[in-house]
């Protein structure tokens, strides 16, 4: 066995497979790029699906990956564990439709063994295969000559997501020796079993099998390879580390940690607080590297659990001020031979780091407040801590689970621990039915594979041209021809069409001919390349080798150019004024207005909305020249070419220059001035979760008929108000604001009037029940606000008291309750609103002294009341 780094290995196994003809593909971000059955890159082939399952066809069908990853299904094992991470790297080589099984294990064996590569002991090579697979079998068995105790069947040995390509697979294990255990059936040390003698590997996945939609399996019409082997744990291996977080991946940080604390790593009660904090770090790091950032619901509800999580268990290390941060160089450092793009955003990283730590220091301080409180509750009636209070502290305030048993454990308390798994599963549910959750992949459909005819596009230079119909496709089979009413697919051989793509949506328009009119639809892009044109019949036939005229709509056309260069402008000027923490997280540009998605910290506010408004237009303005080039990806890289992260790029781009202001890679189409964009307007800025915003706006005649809108509004206001000058607009109205608030005032001190009159005579209607002041009855409020002053009103008057009181406006019922602090032992205010609102068509609720509610169904107020009443006599 060799002496590797662990970067070292990385570079070998993607070494090793290029010598074997694969294609080396780039890691990706860990935010998925157009995938909404993702929150995180999870594995090497979540960012090659679209291959496996046919919809795009690779340049070659042989690819090898180094791919960093996320998964947090199980992160309450990290740190508890030698092997679990939220972040790690996953080694894979891959085959679309090229080789299969044999070679498969033939590069696995020979690059774990030949002296060449790792140079690992063969006879400590174990392998699992499926039951049924007797391929596998034999290519162990005849070709590699392991003896028969040395494969083992397993019937878990079948990898299968859903929907999409499946197949039976074979793990490779390495027997580490008896120093991590003596062979013993009876508690799994054996190969497969779960133990850390016999340490898998690799993992080579067959994918021979569509899982269809009715749950039955047929062949793949092209087998897929599928492999992958975990950085850390072959890391582990070859460097001989009783666990991953020894091996130099990772130890670097640990050690950082041991020189900020004091504190030994070797201290076996500290151990899971170096293995989350270290583990922890490097996620955030690559996370928020990749525009992720911490916030209060998906990807960015997840970074924040990670770095609260770390950060508790760092206050068990004596940290009591942020720490996290200041651990980013170590991973960096670590990372940077193959992940230099992390070191480019190290300051960035870092200050969002620092700032979330920084308040979630603060928020424990609450936490531990709350805890100490619901403890002294639990105290005087169960005994037992809520589920949902300790899932309120878990999901709120960061609290691990076992911290809040902690505490109650020193409190002789105990832990509804089923309670507290249900609101856990209730608010799993919830993520999953917010996301368009399917990790399938696509089932293959070999049609478009098959279809190799080439498809031109030539719509950069002409919005008409006359064409050739290739290829007809009707109900997923290729056709001779379409008729009056058909729906299909058509390839042209040269296009001046545009296929969706790049957020630019695809041009519309039309196909004819003197035997047809079709419309165009939609344009996508074929799983080989060609442009799919979705077409439908008006009138005639259309025939495959008909000589057609391709003509697109050119107004929809130079209003999407208008709003695609406005983009680039914008992409830039947010940078300029926002920082160059911006990145673009998605797009779309269409021809009535464009929407661009970036990452940033939160709200822009109007002031600097308004200066990025004007920043754009005044690019517009200078009427800069827009200058599109095809270069060698090096050339426009030297250039200064912005390309978006985690998109493949040819070695040939195209590059849209807009002199001297905006260099960036793209596909789409552009004006060749800005002048030509007319004018820009911001129509919205909002957030779309997860630290990114988004800016809609619009462009050209577009941007021109909304101002205008809104000038014939500000003429029919200066109408209403009745001024002539322009002028005096604002200050009329601002005369007019001032009215009305002088106006309010009086209304709400007459209401406080009738407030006051409404008590002085409500004496009577107080009956005193076992010492305690009750008060139930109907008062005229018309809001709840109202309805708030008069109830404190009583409250100031009375010392142990209920008081219950509605009212009605406008077809609503207002409800309020109040009791007093020496009363809620007996009846509570939420409780008492909780089940009288329903009666009036409502619902409500509070805390034990003070609660609020309201209905719809005035005639059963008094009904109510009645209600109200028997249920304090009873408790009182």
């Amino acid at each position: 066995m060799k002496n590797l780094t662990g970067n070292e290995i990385r570079q070998m196994f993607l070494d090793f497979f290029k010598s074997k003809g694969h294609q080396i593909e780039p890691s990706a971000p860990l935010v998925p790029i157009d995938d909404d059955t993702l929150l995180w890159i999870n594995s090497g082939v979540a960012t090659l699906k679209k291959y496996f399952d046919g919809r795009v066809i690779p340049d070659n069908p042989k690819i090898t990956n180094a791919q960093k990853s996320i998964r947090t299904n199980d992160v309450e094992n990290v740190g508890f564990t030698a092997r679990h991470h939220t972040f790690f790297e996953m080694l894979g080589n891959f085959s679309i439709g090229d080789y299969f099984k044999k070679e498969a294990i033939e590069f696995a064996y020979e690059f774990l063994t030949s002296p060449e590569w790792l140079d690992l002991d063969e006879d400590k090579i174990y392998v699992t295969i499926h039951p049924e697979d007797e391929e596998a079998y034999a290519l162990w068995h005849d070709m590699i000559g392991l003896d028969d105790g040395r494969i083992i069947r397993i019937e878990g040995n079948f990898w299968d997501i859903g929907v999409g390509p499946s197949g039976p697979n074979t793990e490779i294990f390495y027997d580490r020796g008896e120093a991590y255990g003596q062979n013993d059936p009876a508690n799994e040390m054996y190969p497969g079993g779960e133990n850390e003698r016999y340490l898998e590997i690799w993992n080579l996945v067959f994918s021979e099998f569509n899982h269809n939609e009715d749950n039955t399996y047929t062949p793949l019409p092209k087998q897929n390879i599928d492999t992958g082997m975990g950085l850390e744990r072959i890391t582990s291996v070859i460097q001989n580390t009783e666990t991953n977080y020894e091996t130099d991946l990772i130890y670097p940080i640990i050690e950082k940690v041991e020189f900020m604390t004091d504190i030994r790593y070797t201290q076996d009660e500290y151990k899971p607080h170096f293995k989350i904090i270290s583990d922890h770090v490097r996620t955030v790091t690559f996370a928020i590297g990749d525009g992720a950032l911490p916030s209060s619901e998906g990807r960015g509800y997840i970074l924040r659990r990670l770095i609260r999580r770390a950060v508790r268990f760092g206050t068990k290390l004596n940290f009591d001020e942020p720490f996290m941060y200041k651990l980013v160089p170590i991973v960096i450092d670590v990372m940077r031979e193959f992940y230099p793009e992390v070191e480019q955003k190290a300051q960035l990283i870092q200050d969002v780091l620092k700032s979330e730590e920084a308040r979630f220091f603060e928020t424990i301080e609450e936490g531990e407040k709350l805890l100490l409180q619901l403890i002294e509750e639990a105290k005087s009636n169960q005994h037992e801590l809520k589920g949902r209070d300790v899932f309120k502290l878990y999901d709120t305030f960061g609290f691990p689970v076992e911290l809040t048993r902690e505490y109650a454990e020193e409190h002789q308390l105990t832990v509804d621990e089923e309670g507290f798994k249900q609101e856990m599963q209730a608010q799993q549910q919830r993520a999953r039915e917010a996301r368009n959750v399917s990790s399938s992949m696509q089932v293959q459909n070999d049609v478009f594979n098959e279809i190799e005819v080439d498809s031109e596009f030539v719509g950069y230079e002409s919005t008409s041209i006359q064409s050739t119909v290739s290829v007809i496709v009707k109900d997923g089979s290729i056709v001779d021809a379409l008729n009056e009413g058909d729906i299909g697919q058509v390839i042209l051989k040269q296009t001046p069409f545009y296929a969706e793509s790049g957020g630019q949506v695809a041009d519309r328009g039309m196909i004819s001919s003197n035997e047809c009119e079709v419309n165009v639809t939609q344009v996508s892009k074929a799983p080989k390349g060609q442009h799919l044109h979705q077409v439908e019949v008006k009138s005639g036939t259309l025939k495959t080798e008909a000589e057609v005229n391709a003509q697109i709509d050119t107004k929809k056309r130079t209003s999407i150019m208008k709003n695609h260069t406005a983009t680039h402008l914008l992409h830039q000027v947010l940078k300029d004024v926002l920082g160059d923490h911006v990145n673009q997280a998605g797009s779309l540009v269409d021809a009535d207005k464009l929407r661009f998605d970036f990452s940033h910290f939160g709200k822009i506010d109007e002031e600097t909305l308004s200066q990025i408004e004007e920043k754009v237009n005044e690019k517009i303005f200078e009427a800069l020249n827009v200058d599109i080039q095809s270069m060698p990806i090096d050339e426009a890289k030297k250039l200064g070419a912005m390309a978006l992260f985690g998109e493949k790029y040819g070695d040939i781009v195209r590059v849209v220059n807009i002199e001297p202001y905006s260099i960036e890679l793209c596909g789409g189409t552009h004006v060749t001035n800005t002048s030509q964009v007319g004018l820009f307007k911001i129509t919205s800025e909002s957030g779309t979760g997860a630290g990114v915003r988004r800016i809609e706006a619009i462009t050209g005649h577009v941007a021109y008929d909304y101002l205008n809108d809104y000038f014939d509004k500000f003429k029919s206001i200066k109408s209403t108000i009745n001024v002539k000058a322009d002028d005096d607009v604002i200050s009329k109205a601002k005369s007019m604001a001032e009215e009305i608030k002088v106006q309010e005032k009086e209304i709400a001190q007459l209401k406080k009037e009738i407030a006051k009159s409404q008590s002085s005579n409500i004496a009577q209607e107080i009956e005193d029940i076992n010492g305690v002041k009750v008060l139930v009855t109907t008062v005229e409020a018309d809001n709840p606000k109202v309805l708030r002053e008069i109830a404190d009103d009583y409250k100031s008057q009375l010392k142990s008291y209920v008081i219950y009181l509605m009212s009605h406006h406008d077809d609503k019922v207002s409800m309020i309750c109040n009791v007093s602090d020496d009363v809620t032992d007996r009846i509570q205010a939420g409780q008492v609103v909780k089940e009288s609102a329903p009666l009036v068509d409502g619902r409500g609720g509070g805390r034990k002294d003070s609660a609020q509610g309201g209905g719809t169904n005035i005639d059963n107020i008094s009904n109510t009341l009645q209600f109200v009443k028997d249920m304090i006599k009873s408790n009182v």
